[in-house]
């Protein structure tokens, strides 16, 4: 029996991923990757140029934040794990205006050109 708890260190549950220490990370990990896939999955709404940003917002929020953030009441959140889910929704807002990595854009000013201001921290908090 011992031999199976070692080997036990982590678990999904009602789509939780929980391991032994009790830590967070994987599952913010996790649940970034699969918001990731739901923004890729949406990405024709998402990337429109005849949609609003108003709108897109909304269905980044109803689809993809939903999917980034069910469950999270029970985490808790280091700096570090913070600043990842800042850097998350920087990238899905910089994929919804269509700006390359390569551009010498500030996360300010896609803030600014989205007319938000770090929307997600704020819902976890």
């Amino acid at each position: 029996m011992e031999k199976i708890l070692k080997q036990l260190d982590s678990f999904i549950y009602l789509g939780a991923n929980f391991s032994s220490d009790g830590r967070c990370e994987a599952e913010i990990r996790r649940r970034i990757g699969l918001a990731k896939a739901t923004f890729n999955t949406m990405k024709n709404v998402l990337t429109s140029r005849t949609i609003s940003m108003v709108v897109k917002l909304r269905v980044l929020k109803c689809y993809v934040w939903a999917t980034l953030l069910n469950g999270c009441e029970t985490c808790t959140i280091s700096v570090v794990m913070l600043k990842m889910l800042e850097r998350t929704e920087v990238w899905f807002l910089r994929r919804m205006l269509r700006i390359s990595w390569k551009d010498k854009i500030s996360n300010e000013e896609v803030h600014r050109k989205t007319h938000t201001d770090k929307v997600l921290i704020k819902d976890i908090v």
